[in-house]
C-alpha cells in the first residue's frame, strides 16, 4: 500500500498540473457517482488544487466538492496528454479527468466517492485521521498522546493506526524502530513520551525527506542499500551482522522487519 510520502509525490505531481484549469470532462465507475458528479457540477467547474492527507487524496473543484480517493494496495494516478498512450489497460481506470487538455487517471483505487467540503468535517474517514507524519508542520505532540492511548498495543502496530498518526506504513514502520532501536513487539506503555517522541519525529524527517528525494531510502551513508531490514529477512543486519527477522503482526496482520540485537526485546 502506498505510504504517506508517496501520496504527497502524487499531490505535489498532479497539482501544479491540474490547478486553475476547467474540467472538460469527467468519466467515474459507477451510475451513482456519475450522477453525483452532475449534482455538484463537476464538469465546468476548475480544479482548485490536489491535496494529500494521510493516505487519502483530495482533488477540490470550484464548486466546493472534492474527490476523494484512496489507492489501497494497487491503485495510482496518472497524468497524460490527451491521445496519448495510457501506461495501464482502459478496463482498469475507475476515474478519468480531463481538464483543458490534461487527462488525470486514477486505476483500480480502494475508494473512489465526492465529498462536499461542508461535510468534510463529518466524514469518518477523514475525521478518523491521526496528524499527518508527512505534512510541515508535523504535530508531533498530538501524535504521541495518541499513541500513548494504545497503551496495550504492540508498537509496531500502532504505528500502522491511522487515527494515531496517519501515513506510516509497513516500510517505515519497520525501518523506523530500527533507527530508533525499539522492539516492534514492545507494548507502547513500556515506551515513554521522549521514546514515543523520537519515533514520531524520525518518521516524519524521513517521510519528508523522501517526498523531495528521487529514490526513496532510509539506510543512508555507508549502509550499503536502500533500507537498513524491511523486506531483508533472514539477510545479515547492515549494522551488526545478526540475520534479520520477519514476523506478521497487527489486524489486518502485516509483517514486520527487525533485528534482534539492535532491536532487543523489552526485559532482555
Amino acid at each position: 500500500m502506498p505510504e504517506g510520502d508517496t501520496l504527497w509525490r502524487v499531490a505535489n505531481r498532479l497539482s501544479p498540473v491540474l490547478a486553475g484549469r476547467r474540467v472538460t470532462g469527467l468519466r467515474l465507475a459507477t451510475p451513482a457517482l456519475i450522477a453525483e458528479a452532475r449534482r455538484h457540477r463537476v464538469e465546468g467547474s476548475t480544479i482548485r488544487g490536489v491535496e494529500a492527507r494521510g493516505k487519502h487524496l483530495l482533488v477540490r473543484f470550484s464548486t466546493g466538492v472534492a474527490l476523494h480517493t484512496h489507492l489501497g494496495m494497487t491503485g495510482s494516478w496518472h497524468l497524460y496528454r490527451v491521445g496519448s498512450r495510457w501506461q495501464q489497460p482502459a478496463h482498469l481506470a475507475r476515474v478519468v479527468l480531463e481538464a483543458d487538455g490534461v487527462v488525470a487517471v486514477c486505476f483500480v483505487p480502494r475508494v473512489v466517492e465526492l465529498v462536499p467540503e461542508a461535510e468534510e468535517a463529518a466524514h469518518p474517514s477523514l475525521t478518523a485521521l491521526g496528524p499527518d507524519v508527512v505534512s510541515a508542520p508535523f504535530e508531533a505532540d498530538a501524535a504521541v498522546t495518541r499513541l500513548q492511548a494504545r497503551g496495550s498495543a504492540a508498537i509496531g502496530a500502532a504505528l500502522l493506526d491511522q487515527t494515531a498518526l496517519s501515513g506510516i506504513g509497513n516500510i517505515y514502520k519497520s525501518e523506523v524502530l530500527f533507527l530508533r532501536g525499539v522492539d516492534p513487539f514492545a507494548p507502547v506503555a513500556a515506551l515513554d513520551r521522549m521514546q514515543l517522541r523520537r519515533i514520531v519525529e524520525t518518521a516524519h524527517k524521513l517521510m519528508r525527506r523522501s517526498v523531495v528525494a528521487p529514490v526513496r531510502r532510509t539506510a543512508a551513508g555507508g549502509a550499503g542499500g536502500q533500507y537498513w531490514v524491511y523486506r531483508r529477512a533472514r539477510r545479515p543486519c547492515r549494522r551488526c551482522g545478526t540475520l534479520i527477522r520477519a514476523a506478521r503482526q497487527g489486524a489486518p496482520s502485516r509483517t514486520t522487519y527487525w533485528c534482534p540485537r539492535c532491536q532487543p526485546a523489552v526485559g532482555a
